[in-house]
């Protein structure tokens, strides 16, 4: 049976109550979940969400390859328009070699307007921003195997340019294409992902449904869809509870009050198996009490610390 991953999201929403230790909250939630076994931790990509704190996610991940050691740290997800790609590829490269090869590079489009706007970086087109997206990981695979990388695209060109040190992964870190969009996102995917990332969806059907169209759009280029992992959202946020222990979270985020988990390890896994059975083998978890531990905790001694 395959082995089953599982990461751990740690949104910048998750950690705006610890009055300014935002990097110390952080940080001790990391090692907790090296402690505990996961396979990575991932943090989202923002530049500003009103006034919330912020701490720019790479410049965050390399702190943390300092402090850490065995667990993988990725991004969900980079925002391509943020970044030229040669740099964004410079910058994974460096963090994969600062880390001894734990790099997990997710990647998106993009999808929050004012942030673009505030910090004068264009927004065009949903099409635009993916095509851009799709020309993007060209570039960053260019860039990771290749002694001098050229490229002529739409939107990027480079032209002889070097990347060394080369990322310690080999042929290159793996990338995870987030968006499930069945007309334009998925065809990305199919083309370059070594996972795929739907976010939450509301039932295993329409999971089963975006693997359908996925698999089509490989087939058309000649891929074989199983060299893509498949990753899952098992609920918006999750609150473990021993079965005695039981309550009702008090903590939602609003986009999550119809979307979240509440119970105990093993009904958690109930809930998964339901996608075990589709293929998936990586599952992403949002622990709603972050930046308490405990859910985590739960969790990791129920399925993780007794397999590693």
């Amino acid at each position: 049976m395959t082995e089953l991953k599982f990461g751990v999201f740690l949104p910048f929403y998750a950690f705006q109550n610890v009055n300014g230790r935002y990097f110390d909250a952080l940080r001790d939630v990391v090692l907790e979940c090296e402690k505990c076994g996961y396979h990575s931790v991932w943090l989202d990509d923002h530049l500003m969400y009103r006034n919330s704190s912020i701490l720019e996610c790479w410049t965050t991940l390399s702190a943390l390859s300092s402090i850490t050691s065995r667990i993988r740290l990725g991004t969900m997800v980079s925002c391509n328009s943020f970044r030229n790609p040669a740099l964004l590829a410079k910058m994974a490269s460096t963090v994969d070699v600062l880390s001894n090869g734990r790099l997990e590079l997710g990647i998106g489009a993009g999808a929050q307007e004012l942030e673009h706007i505030s910090y004068g970086i264009p927004f065009p087109s949903t099409r635009d921003r993916i095509d851009r997206m799709d020309e993007a990981v060209e570039v960053i695979k260019k860039m990771w195997t290749e002694e001098k990388a050229s490229y002529s695209g739409k939107y990027y060109h480079v032209q002889e340019a070097v990347c060394e040190p080369k990322p310690r992964q080999k042929p290159h870190p793996p990338i995870t294409i987030a968006g499930g969009g069945e007309k334009l996102t998925l065809k990305v995917t199919a083309k370059h992902a070594d996972r795929f990332d739907w976010g939450y969806l509301p039932s295993p059907a329409v999971f089963k449904h975006k693997l359908a169209v996925l698999q089509d759009y490989c087939r058309v280029i000649n891929r074989d869809s199983q060299e893509i992992e498949r990753s899952c959202w098992p609920a918006g946020q999750i609150f473990i509870h021993q079965e005695k222990n039981r309550k009702k979270p008090t903590n939602l985020l609003p986009e999550t009050e119809t979307d979240s988990f509440t119970g105990t390890p093993q009904e958690l896994m109930l809930l998964m198996k339901q996608y075990q059975e589709l293929g998936v083998t990586f599952f992403m978890l949002f622990f709603g009490d972050l930046p308490k531990v405990d859910s985590l905790r739960l969790f990791a001694d129920a399925f993780i610390k007794k397999t590693t």
